[in-house]
């Protein structure tokens, strides 16, 4: 029988579903933990130490699944919080769920089979380690924004890649993505659809003052640095949770993280998902 370990997003819909699921697991013999915080007060932080998130468990207590009930944002909070990267799946409780493939209605028929199963199939999604001066600040499911902190000023930006000066951007800001993001904030600005079973880095700069600033897809085995060139207040942000403070020559080094985040398999086709939930809203 299975550990599995539950995250609720804090609305009463979605705490009362996880708290009958819970239940219904028991039932079937499996071990359940329900997580009891609300991930989203522990994961506020403004600061660039990455040792202000709570762990969901200890190395003592390590689940053999995540159970997270949601949208896009709790499933983030969930990567981030876990010390440790075990396979997850969301059951959607926001309003596209990209990273949640399951529904309310078919997740606990689902849930009850897979658990079930010897050897599950379980997807890699890459992630995205950032070190700013040499420090570690953090690492993206989905994608890092380097962004002005004033309104209508633009920032430059310089990129060096394997160490040549490949690029130098003047726009409001740059989004760094990975494959699995490339369907969230980058596609808004005008990035690509990238397959998730490619590794790669997206850089899309945001409405750049140079048209010819075109979206980068980068190889992962690159070393990658961005620099910012002018003295403008600007901040890095991770998966729209943590924010840094960037100073004026401030060295962001992105690099392919070791622990990629582990999805469930519910049967969902990358692109039948796309056509469904993005291009169908």
């Amino acid at each position: 029988m299975a550990n599995v370990l539950l995250v609720s997003k804090n609305v009463p819909n979605c705490e009362s579903y996880m708290k009958t699921l819970a239940a219904e697991l028991q039932q079937f013999g499996h071990h359940v933990t329900l997580h009891e915080n609300d991930i989203y007060d522990e994961g506020k932080s403004s600061t660039c130490d990455p040792s202000f998130l709570t762990p969901l468990f200890t190395e003592q207590t390590v689940p053999d699944y995540v159970v997270v009930g949601g949208g896009d944002g709790t499933v983030l909070l969930t990567v981030d919080h876990m010390p440790i990267q075990v396979p997850l799946v969301g059951i959607n409780f926001g309003e596209v769920g990209f990273l949640a493939d399951l529904s309310p209605d078919t997740a606990s028929s689902f849930l009850k089979l897979f658990l079930e199963q010897k050897n599950p199939k379980i997807n890699k999604c890459m992630r995205i380690r950032f070190d700013v001066n040499g420090t570690y600040v953090g690492t993206a499911l989905n994608e890092a924004v380097i962004i002005t902190d004033r309104p209508s000023k633009m920032l430059k930006l310089a990129v060096c890649i394997d160490g040549v000066w490949a690029e130098e951007f003047r726009a409001d800001g740059l989004i760094v993505s990975t494959p699995t993001g490339s369907t969230a904030y980058a596609m808004s600005g005008g990035g690509p659809i990238v397959d998730p079973r490619l590794e790669a880095f997206i850089m899309v700069p945001m409405a750049p003052f140079i048209l010819t600033n075109r979206p980068h897809l980068i190889q992962t085995g690159r070393h990658v640095n961005i620099m910012l060139v002018e003295e403008k207040p600007a901040s890095l942000v991770i998966d729209g949770q943590s924010t840094i403070t960037l100073t004026h020559d401030c060295n962001v080094t992105i690099e392919k993280s070791p622990e990629p985040a582990l999805f469930i398999d519910a049967g969902e086709n990358f692109f039948e998902k796309v056509t469904r939930k993005l291009r169908h809203l």
